[in-house]
């Protein structure tokens, strides 16, 4: 099993649209899968792992030079028990400050993630950031990456109010851009928006930015739309290839 870097990674869904005869309402139903190795994301249907004992992190002693701030990202696995499993660091501050983030996790207790009642394994990203002070450091939760609803019904008709003549695709699965330095400061609403080329079978084929931000982000923005899943768009009820403009947000790490 492996992760891209800041989440970007297939999701195993289950989508199965129903398409009822003579002209009536599109009812697609999304229900969410394990990818092959049988792990969740979080999402309608499945809740987040969350820290009920933590383990703070320590500054790193055998240092040398200026005191350095920066920030340990980890993917993981949350198993049944509770416990973080399948450890992978996404963004890395060094390898002690990355083997004292890794270490306080392993220590650390979650509650486990949930599907309908039933404990699941689950996706989470965990992040550590180490300040110049030398102070300990608290991992904390990350929800980058999320199965979303399908939409409701009320979306699934065309201006003329004619059901089944088209629907446009709508995002099933998204993902955060993820920010190269945690400690910018950037004086902008920080979402770009990206139009987005999505296949018969769901998936991104082309990405540009229609509204961009610079700094380097826009990159990050499509990146992140390439790894999203769609309902794809519909004509009178056969999937087809379509555009659409989205939103991408950027974690807030």
């Amino acid at each position: 099993m492996k992760r891209i870097s800041y989440a970007l990674v297939f999701v195993a869904l289950t989508t199965v649209a129903l398409w009822a005869e003579n002209n009536e309402s599109v009812r697609p139903q999304v229900h969410q899968s394990p990818d092959r190795d049988g792990v969740y994301y979080t999402g309608p249907e499945v809740a987040a792992p969350r820290l009920v004992r933590t383990v703070l992190a320590l500054y790193p002693d055998n240092l040398s030079g200026k005191e350095l701030q920066g920030m340990t990202v980890m993917a993981m696995v949350i198993g049944t028990d509770g416990r973080p499993s399948n450890i992978q660091v996404l963004h890395g501050h060094g390898d002690l400050f990355d083997q004292a983030a890794i270490a306080a996790v392993k220590h650390s207790t979650f509650e486990r993630g949930d599907l309908a009642g039933k404990p699941v394994p689950v996706w989470i990203d965990v992040r550590v950031v180490f300040h110049s002070d030398r102070s300990k450091a608290i991992p904390q939760v990350v929800i980058a990456e999320r199965d979303l609803p399908p939409p409701d019904e009320s979306k699934l008709e065309d201006k003329h109010q004619n059901p089944l003549s088209y629907t446009p695709p709508f995002p099933i699965h998204t993902v955060d851009a993820d920010f190269a330095d945690p400690f910018a400061q950037h004086p902008f609403v920080q979402v770009a928006i990206v139009s987005v080329l999505v296949g018969e079978d769901g998936l991104p084929k082309d990405v540009r930015i229609r509204r961009g931000l610079g700094f380097g982000l826009d990159e990050k923005a499509t990146a992140a739309v390439m790894h999203y899943r769609f309902l794809p768009a519909t004509q009178k009820g056969k999937a087809i290839a379509a555009n659409r403009d989205v939103m991408v947000s950027f974690a807030k790490f």
